[in-house]
C-alpha cells in the first residue's frame, strides 16, 4: 500500500451516484483541474489563482451540496467559463485591429523614416514567433484577422488575443529601446 499525502487533493472519478459530503470535499477534488483548465487559458499563475478562486466563490452559493459529483464538476466546468469570459472581456475592452494614430508620433527626419523597416525587423524579431506571425499577417500582408486566423490554424478569437498580445508587447519592447 502506497502511503498517501493527507493534504494532496483527492481524484474521484464522478460516478453519478456518489455526492460530496460537505464543501471542503468539492474544493479538494476539483481545485486542480479548475486551475489547470483556467491556466492553460490564461498563461500565468497569478491570474490563474485569482480566476480559480472567483470560479468557486461563484459556484459555491447556487451550488447545492446534495448534488452528485457528475453535477458538481458540470457546473464548475461551466462556471469557469463564464468566469473566464468576463476576464476576458474586462482585460482586452476592445478589440485592437488597428493602431491609432495618435498613438504613434510622425517621425520627424528623413533618417527616422528610412530606418523604420530596420526598426520594425528589430523589433519583430525580438517577439515570440506565434506574436511576430500574427503582426505580419495583419499589417505588413495586409489580411483580415479571419484569414490570418485560417492560415495560423487558430480561432478568430485566438488570433484576436493574439495580435493584442503581439501589439501591447511590441509597443513594450519599442519603448524599452528608446530609453
Amino acid at each position: 500500500m502506497v502511503d498517501r499525502d493527507p493534504d494532496a487533493p483527492r481524484v474521484l472519478k464522478a460516478v453519478p451516484s456518489e455526492r460530496y459530503t460537505d464543501w471542503n470535499a468539492v474544493y479538494q477534488d476539483n481545485v486542480t483541474w479548475v486551475y489547470r483548465t483556467i491556466f492553460a487559458r490564461v498563461g500565468n499563475q497569478a491570474d490563474a489563482e485569482d480566476l480559480t478562486a472567483e470560479v468557486f466563490l461563484a459556484a459555491l452559493k447556487p451550488l447545492k451540496i446534495t448534488a452528485s459529483m457528475a453535477e458538481v464538476r458540470a457546473y464548475l466546468r461551466a462556471t469557469a467559463r463564464t468566469v473566464l469570459a468576463a476576464h476576458w472581456r474586462q482585460t482586452l475592452g476592445r478589440e485592437i485591429t488597428t493602431i491609432d494614430e495618435l498613438d504613434v508620433a510622425a517621425p520627424d527626419t528623413e533618417e527616422a523614416i528610412s530606418t523604420a523597416p530596420e526598426r520594425v525587423g528589430e523589433v519583430l524579431e525580438m517577439l515570440p514567433d506565434n506574436y511576430r506571425r500574427i503582426l505580419e499577417l495583419r499589417f505588413l500582408h495586409g489580411r483580415s484577422i479571419k484569414d490570418s486566423a485560417t492560415s495560423m490554424r487558430i480561432s478568430v478569437a485566438n488570433a484576436k488575443v493574439l495580435q493584442h498580445r503581439a501589439l501591447r508587447l511590441a509597443a513594450q519592447v519599442t519603448k524599452e529601446g528608446e530609453r
